[in-house]
């Protein structure tokens, strides 16, 4: 492995001397991410493996073109996880899953990929091997670079190794299934819950078509002791059945099937978008922010809403780019193309994948992008 280590930096070196771009690619599952790919691929899936982990201090160090299905076996042989729930979209590798920054279902309870790095080995696009972090929990030494790699889209250096925080899986889980919850009335319980101390841990609400008359679901995963978990199923079933809504506690098996879907985007509400020529946008707002209602903004449908409010996926074609972000932007958040249309396909992201920054944010990745790359080779373009 250390000759393939050396062949990334002599690579590296070689493509910045040459101002050459290169864009990194593990398993290929986050290409669509990003605007347009530029550069000669880079494969980094022959650095893979896993290089320790101690069950018992809860941190594992993997390199980082290994699959994340051989990361998530290995842990849950031991009754482990990466709580976050990693968006793997097919064929993720470690790297990848740093590298985009996307999480699961219970992102907005347990925190984000950043929060689990606690260090990483990368190459510059000098082809300088760097190690930022470490491999425990309390490490205050330096600059907090290796969280800084996490969303980072390739564009500061290629990640090599990853040192990561695991956590046990929680012994009680339970998920309720809210029929006929609208969703101010969803955001409301929500809020409510969330200054409560109850074990929430993920949160969906869904406007389903398909049936008629259409229906208005509330789905909440609740994660934690097993006592608490139970006392809050009551609490919450309670609650929602006192605004003339019904409750069902559903199976085990099948609740973690529909939450997988849901980040895995394969609900259908991902897979059968309105139109040909819409687009999937995110939208990242408070938890407080106010109900969404699509037709104000001349976009048809219904958000689908995660993380307790703070994620509304949204249909919308890419002309509606103003508008969506505007409203974001209102409530203090930001709107991202996430999917391109298929129709228009990449010409949609003309529109811009990301919300511009401000000028002192901009002058931020600027100056970093510098320092971490000179010669601009890396990933250029995909933010």
């Amino acid at each position: 492995m250390q000759a393939t280590l050396h062949y990334f930096s002599e690579r590296l070196r070689a493509a910045s001397s040459n101002a050459a771009p290169v864009r990194f690619r593990g398993g290929g599952s986050k290409d669509f991410y990003g605007q347009s790919l530029q550069g000669e691929v880079f494969d980094t899936r022959a650095y893979r493996g896993i290089l320790s982990y101690e069950p018992s201090e809860l941190v594992m160090t993997v390199r980082a073109g290994t699959p994340m299905v051989e990361v998530q076996a290995a842990l849950a042989e031991h009754g482990q996880c990466l709580p976050f729930e990693p968006t793997l979209f097919g064929a993720a590798t470690v790297g990848g899953m740093v590298a985009s920054g996307l999480a699961g279902p219970a992102r907005a309870s347990v925190g984000t990929v950043r929060d689990f790095v606690l260090g990483v080995r990368m190459l510059n696009g000098l082809g300088q091997d760097l190690t930022f972090g470490g491999q425990v929990m309390k490490n205050v030494a330096g600059y907090d670079v290796s969280r800084l790699m996490a969303s980072s889209l390739g564009q500061l250096g290629l990640i090599t190794e990853v040192s990561l925080k695991v956590l046990p899986v929680a012994p009680g889980e339970a998920t309720l299934a809210c029929d006929g919850v609208t969703q101010a009335q969803a955001l409301a319980l929500l809020n409510q819950w969330g200054g409560q101390p109850l074990p929430l841990n993920a949160s969906a609400w869904v406007h389903d078509d398909s049936v008629q008359p259409a229906q208005d679901s509330l789905f909440v995963r609740l994660r934690g002791a097993v006592a608490a978990v139970e006392s809050a199923v009551l609490t919450l079933s309670a609650q929602v059945q006192a605004l003339g809504a019904m409750t069902t506690r559903m199976d085990g098996r099948a609740a973690a099937a529909d939450w997988r879907a849901s980040g895995e985007h394969t609900l259908p509400f991902f897979t059968q978008p309105p139109s040909p020529e819409t687009c999937l946008w995110r939208l990242s707002v408070p938890q407080t922010a106010p109900a969404l209602n699509l037709q104000v903004l001349g976009v048809p449908g219904h958000p689908y809403i995660e993380w307790h409010g703070a994620q509304r996926w949204v249909w919308a074609p890419a002309s509606q780019a103003s508008a969506l972000r505007d409203w974001a932007h209102s409530v203090g958040g930001h709107a991202v193309l996430f999917r391109t249309s298929a129709m228009h396909g990449e010409a949609d992201k003309a529109v811009g994948v990301f919300s511009p920054l401000d000028a002192v944010q901009q002058r931020i990745q600027d100056q970093l992008k510098k320092q971490f790359d000179p010669a601009g080779i890396l990933n250029p373009g995909r933010i």
